[in-house]
């Protein structure tokens, strides 16, 4: 069983480069079904969750391979619509498949699907979707089939700006007939990068980073060559733990726009930011500031996703700051390990009340999801003395090699690995 050890107490000094997004990667992987040639992405992290993807892609019958940050996929080969089981539990965004193979075979089986326990997150957005193109579905137990001899385009409107159900929806209209409209659909980079994807390989889609989008259904897709745009969620991160270690680093690669409402609340906090292009200069000299309050909600909101890293540097603000979440019910899992090292924090509801303290300690503690592995990283690196982090595979879904890029920066994280109780009786 693997751990991080982190030694803490050092500001993180240098320069790193951002790699590509995992949520824009995903998606992407899945469309590459919907050309009948070789795909190749390039910027395309090196992460378990892309790993599991281009497993599931084989599995179907494609040619996948990876190499060097490019991915790349020949699906002419695919013969299979079914999605094994084992594979979906691996990885909830497996369920990304669904569009693009009920668009290719008429058909597709799928399973719900595995990820972080952050609470519910349904796929009822997806299939109402679908079901509104065309599709019949079908359901026994947590095994769902989706069939239609033809899609045609519709009017489709989600009760919540779902990413996932966006996305699952565009890659089923692309070669629907007629036109198809998503309205209050999500507006994330992920989603426009997604639409630059579908568009060079022949699609017709306009509005992807607003609330409508609009798809007019054509009859062919051709293989294309597409990179990946950078990871918000991961630069986030490290803004973050520079602050939180009361560190100066410099970011590259990076495209500000996609993080207005982080580098907002960042500032509020007191943190230093200059941008240049896509370099990024971030200063945590000092203690934070509390900030009042911050809520997490879809696009161009502050991201659930970085909530948790966020509530770090809370912690150690000077006063008091309200944290709430919107988007998942669940994710509140680190809030426990967090106080575990010192950390004054009560839960109020879905709001999180953070009292901040001069210091954290180190402690044995367990990340519960990727979001909250991630924020008891940097808690371990902002705090006085060791930490040790169990069940870090939930960290290696989103961060490629998250020791090796906080050393650069100064950081000393080890991966170790340990026996299980099991082997040793053994």
């Amino acid at each position: 069983m693997e751990k991080l050890v982190i030694e803490g107490g050092r500001p993180l000094q240098g320069t790193a480069r951002i790699e590509g997004a995992k949520n824009a990667a995903l998606p992407i992987l899945a469309a590459s079904l919907l050309a009948d040639g070789k795909v190749n992405i390039e910027n395309v992290p090196d992460l378990l969750d892309i790993h599991v993807m281009l497993d599931i892609l084989r599995a179907l019958g494609a040619r996948a391979s990876y190499s060097g940050m490019s991915a790349a996929v020949d699906a002419s080969t695919v013969r299979s619509s079914e999605i094994p089981e084992a594979l979906m539990n691996k990885m909830r965004s497996s369920i990304f498949l669904m569009g693009p193979l009920l668009a290719r075979f008429g058909e597709v089986t799928v399973y719900q699907p595995g990820g972080c326990a952050i609470g519910e997150r349904k796929i009822d957005l997806h299939l109402r979707g679908l079901q509104a193109l065309g599709a019949t579905i079908t359901e026994s137990g947590n095994r769902i089939e989706c069939r239609a001899a033809k899609l045609k385009g519709a009017d489709v409107l989600l009760d919540f700006p779902s990413v996932g159900a966006t996305e699952n929806i565009m890659m089923a209209a692309v070669t629907a007939e007629g036109i198809t409209t998503i309205s209050n659909a999500a507006r994330e980079p992920e989603i426009w990068d997604l639409q630059q994807f579908l568009n060079k390989m022949g699609s017709k889609i306009i509005g992807a980073g607003t609330d409508t989008i609009t798809i007019e259904g054509v009859k062919k897709l051709s293989p294309c060559v597409h990179k990946i745009i950078p990871d918000r969620i991961v630069t986030g991160t490290l803004m973050v733990a520079a602050a939180a270690t009361k560190g100066n680093i410099t970011l590259e690669g990076v495209v500000p726009g996609h993080l207005t409402s982080v580098i907002h609340v960042l500032r509020r906090a007191g943190v230093q930011i200059a941008i240049d292009d896509d370099i990024m200069n971030v200063s945590g000299a000092g203690r934070p500031r509390a900030v009042e309050r911050i809520v997490t909600s879809p696009y161009p909101s502050f991201p659930t996703d970085l909530q948790a890293q966020m509530m770090v540097l809370l912690s150690l603000a000077d006063g008091l700051s309200v944290m709430k979440e919107t988007v998942f019910e669940g994710r509140y899992k680190h809030v426990h390990e967090l106080c575990a090292m010192g950390a004054d924090i009560r839960m109020d509801g879905n709001s999180a009340l953070i009292r901040g303290v001069p210091r954290l300690y180190g402690a044995s503690v367990e990340a519960t999801d990727l979001r909250a592995g991630a924020a008891l990283v940097i808690a371990g690196l902002a705090a006085k003395g060791r930490t040790v982090i169990d069940q870090i595979h939930h960290i290696d879904r989103g961060y490629e090699s998250i020791e090796n890029t906080f050393n650069s920066l100064g950081g000393q994280i080890e991966r170790t690995v340990t026996l299980s109780q099991d082997r040793i009786a053994l």
